[in-house]
């Protein structure tokens, strides 16, 4: 029986896709995994994304999106301040 749980920031990529079954299997963790979208990955994605995260073990998976909040209290205020032109 799992009693420790751990929450791994999901990509699916290959690195977080190794951590998943290695977490649960070689350390006995309870993994729950999470991908923060920031505009780099449709609907679709995401969707994909949580299915490999199941698919290799995780008790859980969450998407959270911060479009919005990341552009709100980041992005814009390099737009405004023209960080790109030196």
């Amino acid at each position: 029986m799992m009693n420790n749980k751990v929450v791994l920031a999901f990509s699916g990529g290959l690195d977080t896709s190794f951590c998943v079954p290695y977490l649960k299997n070689e350390k006995g963790l309870e993994v729950h995994t999470v991908m923060v979208n920031t505009g780099g990955f449709s609907a679709m994605e995401e969707s994909e994304i949580e299915k490999r995260a199941l698919l290799l073990g995780a008790a859980s998976h969450k998407n959270i999106n911060a479009v919005d909040e990341y552009y709100n209290k980041g992005i814009k205020y390099l737009l405004f301040g023209n960080i790109l032109n030196n």
